[in-house]
């Protein structure tokens, strides 16, 4: 009986393909995820294979089911898994390279990105936590880096690549004096939520600020500001206290979920803690004459996007929830989540400029023919 030949598959690989960053199959191989071709003929192959079960979200025995049938490559599901662990540093490149690809850095003259943390879990009870650090970029809202590492790696701003010029827009978790510190020393600046224990505020004479205090004076809809200083060790670094009043209705809201968050931990909502969810209070090294107590306000509302992109990345590529139990096959399935959701932004980036024969076209250097009819 013939052998039934291998399914042909018709998309769209060459639109993915010239997205990737330059050298991507050499860097198979130098990355150690294709040392040999038993089963896979080239580098291709292994990553066409590789996004459909990560991508798709496809079990590994379907996933080596449809490699075997689009033609791709003859893999059992335990040799797709040992590919997949070989594959971990190769991933992990390519969702770099494309972060620091062409286009991925904002056309604008000062960079201003929100930086925050989310958790990803094994499946189980007792399965292991990673904790996946992200930049956004929130001129383009795509990625500027990322890192991951278990939950022993704290939020810390010193986690972020600097230049000159930066502003970076923190939650509460960043809001640490070193963290200040690293962003001041390379020529950047912070816009941070503040945590009364975790940043604590002092006035010039180095007395700490009495932030309560100055808080109850505030009416709803008129934001306020201080001079405050962070400190560093000994280094002393000057910023502003910008806070607004919350309405009746969000400070109830806001004082509900501190209750609920205390609650769940099995802690005593202290009664400073409940006062202070009566505002929103930010602290940053923006000049007030650059920047409004308003613009100070508006800027942190842009923070919410990064939780949006975690938002999308778990909802619709299933980034949650993480199917594997060994550390290398956990990496490699994160870091092939995070370049599938870069690949992402550079498609929907290029949609800008799909055309309907569905190729770019190279730059012509033949003249135009005499007898060409122009219709307009």
């Amino acid at each position: 009986m013939e052998k039934p030949k291998p399914r042909k598959v018709l998309d769209d690989w060459g639109v993915i393909a010239r997205l990737l960053p330059e050298g991507w199959e050499e860097g198979a191989r130098s990355w150690g995820a294709l040392r040999r071709s038993r089963g896979v003929p080239d580098a291709r192959a292994l990553l066409r294979t590789l996004l459909v079960h990560v991508a798709e979200g496809c079990s590994l025995v379907e996933t080596a089911l449809r490699a075997r049938e689009a033609g791709w490559c003859q893999l059992s599901s335990v040799a797709l898994f040992k590919r997949l662990q070989r594959a971990e540093q190769w991933l992990r490149w390519l969702a770099e390279a494309m972060w620091r690809g062409k286009g991925m850095a904002a056309a604008c003259r000062r960079r201003v990105y929100a930086v925050d943390a989310t958790l990803v879990q094994e499946e189980g009870r007792t399965g292991s936590q990673w904790r996946v650090h992200f930049s956004l970029n929130l001129a383009n809202l795509q990625c500027e880096h990322f890192e991951l590492n278990d939950v022993v790696g704290g939020e810390t701003f010193r986690r972020v690549p600097e230049r000159r010029g930066d502003l970076i827009l923190g939650d509460r978790a960043y809001g640490t004096g070193p963290g200040v510190g690293h962003v001041v020393a390379h020529g950047g600046d912070v816009l941070v939520r503040i945590n009364l224990q975790r940043l604590p505020l002092f006035i010039r004479g180095g007395q700490r600020l009495p932030i309560l205090s100055r808080l109850r004076k505030l009416r709803v809809g008129h934001p306020g500001e201080w001079t405050a200083y962070v400190h560093d060790g000994d280094r002393r670094i000057e910023g502003r206290l910008v806070a607004i009043r919350r309405s009746r209705q969000a400070a109830r809201w806001a004082r509900k979920r501190l209750k609920r968050k205390a609650s769940l931990q099995q802690k005593t909502l202290s009664r400073e803690a409940r006062e202070a969810a009566g505002y929103v209070f930010v602290w940053t090294t923006l000049s007030a004459d650059q920047f409004s107590r308003k613009q100070v306000l508006d800027l942190y509302r842009l923070r919410w996007q990064i939780e949006l992109a975690f938002k999308r990345m778990k909802s619709i590529m299933g980034l949650g929830q993480l199917p594997k139990r060994a550390d290398a096959s956990a990496r490699a399935w994160l870091h092939g989540k995070l370049f599938v959701a870069l690949l992402l932004e550079r498609l929907l980036e290029e949609a800008e400029t799909f055309s309907p024969w569905g190729y770019p076209l190279s730059p012509s250097t033949k003249p135009v023919a005499r007898n060409t009819v122009y219709v307009s």
